[in-house]
């Protein structure tokens, strides 16, 4: 009997692992809408709210993207205009709401999150090998009752991305991010939703994002998105002084 179970343990077991890492990044890819149409879109423009503190705050948002790795976020709250941006160099941020109205640089270890936003803004997985990434297939999880296929990203810095794919769309559900950030290990969860297709790509317009083991989530809905706009270096370039506040048009 013994003997039994284990044959059928070993029958079994292939069905589990069912797919390759390399498989996994490819049906990805083809669900987003496929390579071609994905590598069409140069730019993305993002609109829409963010919402803070227990959702008693709602800020105007914007978040253009460019390829191939260029990014700028404005959180607008009334004629105050927040602004973080990374030019593939140079990352920098104007924080009115802490009384900084003019331009700073930020450090190296604050600006990987935005670097990472602007490499991966189709996912870690599309072009994961001509990035230098690294990519496992850890088997499945179980997210919020769905037994996602879970994938291990090695960036070529050492910092890791878990990514959980939808075991039917194998679309994001959901990213783990840890970095080590002025020399502590930080980890954040975020969560994806509301997929929409912008000019042939499935792009998600819901993300929720939280520290792990913290209550103060971030919630992002957008509701208007363009792709392929005109963005030039200086939007997203370290400005000289006070008029890169102005918001993206």
């Amino acid at each position: 009997m013994h003997r039994i179970a284990v044959i059928l343990m070993l029958l079994a077991a292939p069905a589990a692992f069912a797919y390759t890492a390399a498989e996994l990044a490819a049906r990805n890819v083809e669900a987003k809408g496929g390579i071609d149409k994905l590598n069409a879109i140069h730019s993305l423009r993002l609109s829409g709210k963010l919402r803070v503190n227990a959702d008693t705050l709602e800020l105007g948002l914007v978040t253009l993207v460019r390829r191939p790795d260029s990014i700028r976020y404005e959180a607008l709250l009334q004629d105050l205009t927040q602004v973080q941006a990374y030019d593939g160099k140079q990352a920098w941020q104007i924080n009115p709401f802490q009384g900084r109205k003019d331009p700073e640089k930020l450090s190296a270890d604050d600006a990987k999150g935005l670097a990472e936003d602007a490499a991966d803004f189709n996912g870690a997985l599309v072009d994961y090998q001509k990035k230098g990434y690294t990519l496992d297939y850890l088997g499945t999880e179980d997210i919020d009752g769905t037994d996602a296929h879970k994938l291990r990203v090695t960036r070529t810095n050492g910092d890791v991305t878990y990514v959980y794919l939808d075991p039917d769309a194998f679309l994001e559900i959901r990213t783990v991010n840890r970095r080590i950030e002025h020399g502590v290990p930080n980890e954040t969860i975020t969560d994806y939703g509301d997929y929409e297709k912008v000019n042939g790509v499935y792009v998600a317009l819901a993300r929720e994002s939280w520290p792990k083991g913290a209550s103060n989530h971030q919630k992002v809905q957008y509701d208007k998105v363009q792709a392929n706009v005109a963005a030039d270096d200086g939007v997203f370039a370290l400005p000289a002084a006070h008029p890169a506040a102005a918001p993206v048009k």
